[in-house]
């Protein structure tokens, strides 16, 4: 595991890990580095760890570990239910028309000769919602806030290049150049006791977040 990741959240049920952009979180059929690498860490039981849910390799921040498998099920039914309050950042590129707003656009995968992506489809059955506010702006960019209600996979990517607005960063639905400039930044399970976490920004997004006017806040 890379040096950057770090524990935002530990106790006997689950671990939340800084995970750092690039890193995938389970190896893919070309093998290569992951967060499971460092399971035999975390957790000497015969059965587990096990990743609660999933960040996009290329995504920087929270990411829930089960050290324990009651605490698995839990915070699964958690996911499925909606009940977790995820928070993401995310620096765009443009100007975002308003203050804050909501995407609904159900996504559907959809595949060719160069690779899958997902695609807005109003007549797929599953939604797709995700809540966002303006947190800054500066030189062209624009600092989002953004909750996921759901969890469909390239959802806050998607969303944010439906506003007009793709990513920087993001070479599958924006322009590219340069590492994604997207953070899960928060995560918050109401359980008794509850799990909450809060990722700083990994460096590669701090010139932008500070051109969007991170120094004038108190949240960084």
């Amino acid at each position: 595991m890379p040096p950057a990741a770090a524990f935002l959240f530990h106790d006997r049920r689950f671990v939340v890990l800084d995970k750092p952009p690039g890193l995938a979180v389970h190896a893919g059929p070309s093998g290569g580095p992951s967060v499971e690498d460092v399971f035999p860490q975390l957790s000497r039981r015969k059965d587990g760890p096990w990743l609660v849910h999933r960040l996009d390799a290329d995504t920087s921040g929270c990411l829930i570990i089960a050290l324990r498998r009651a605490a698995l099920i839990a915070a699964q039914a958690l996911f499925a239910s909606g009940a977790v309050r995820k928070t993401y950042w995310a620096v765009v590129e443009g100007d975002v028309r308003g203050t804050d707003g909501m995407v609904s656009a159900p996504l559907r995968r959809v595949s060719d000769r160069t690779g899958w992506r997902m695609v807005a489809d109003p007549g797929f059955a599953q939604p797709a919602i995700t809540d966002w506010r303006v947190l800054g702006t500066g030189g062209g960019l624009t600092w989002l806030e953004l909750r996921p209600r759901t969890g469909r996979t390239h959802q806050i990517r998607v969303h944010c290049a439906m506003l007009g607005t793709p990513i920087l960063g993001d070479e599958r639905y924006g322009t590219g150049g340069g590492r994604l400039h997207l953070l899960a930044r928060a995560i918050h399970l109401p359980l008794a006791p509850p799990v909450d976490a809060t990722a700083p920004p990994p460096p590669h997004m701090l010139a932008a977040l500070e051109r969007c006017g991170l120094r004038d806040r108190q949240d960084r």
